[in-house]
């Protein structure tokens, strides 16, 4: 029996090493986008929507939900510490302190949106629309959206116009790839909103928490 359970999980092992090597690259790729001077790739990845997407990808596509949990929280712990070991090694700006808050953070509240994106991807209803509208929201309201939608509307300049279509795009991408049914995503489309609001008051305590 112990046999089988090794076989089982020598692939799943694989498999997360491929995120972890995945999540090394997209930190280091990450950091040179800061330090490119290019503001649009510096936005891609500072706002919440590439890593968003990449977590709900990643839970959406695993088989199981341990697997989405453990896949989302390598992934996401790998780039971490690539992203802060590039700003300290090769860039000299030393060690950050918030580097084992944004680990702590891959092991509970990564692994816990991907887990539970995994499961909403594969259920109808109220509910599942109402996750998937949060994971959607959450790139509308942490993102660049409301300074482009400011913008649009004749106030003032977005100030990161590239970065607030990529946060809309990707919202809708999530909206039409997680949804399992028809009617999850239209309870997805019709919760976006009201979901976008609730995600900007956790951003906000998370900043506050990462300070």
């Amino acid at each position: 029996m112990t046999t089988v359970g090794n076989r089982l999980a020598r692939p799943e092992l694989r498999i997360v090493a491929g995120f972890v090597i995945l999540g090394l690259l997209a930190g280091v790729a990450a950091k040179a986008a800061d330090e490119s001077g290019w503001r649009w790739a510096a936005d891609l990845g500072s706002y919440p929507a590439a890593w968003v997407l990449a977590v709900a990808l990643i839970g959406r596509s695993a088989p199981t939900l341990p697997t989405a949990a453990g896949r989302a929280a390598a992934f996401f712990a790998a780039m971490t510490l690539a992203y802060y070991a590039w700003a300290a090694w090769a860039l000299g700006f030393g060690w950050s302190r918030l580097l084992p808050v944004w680990l702590v953070l891959s092991a509970t509240a990564v692994a816990f949106f991907a887990a539970v994106v995994h499961w909403a991807a594969r259920h109808t209803g109220l509910l599942p629309g109402a996750v998937i509208a949060l994971a959607a929201g959450t790139t509308l309201a942490g993102g660049a959206f409301p300074g482009l939608w400011s913008g649009l509307t004749g106030g003032p300049d977005p100030g990161h116009p590239v970065q607030g279509v990529v946060d809309v795009l990707v919202a809708l991408l999530l909206l039409a790839v997680l949804p399992a049914t028809p009617r999850t995503r239209l309870w997805a489309v019709l919760l976006v909103v009201p979901a976008a609001v609730v995600a900007g008051r956790l951003l906000d305590v998370l900043r506050a928490v990462i300070g």
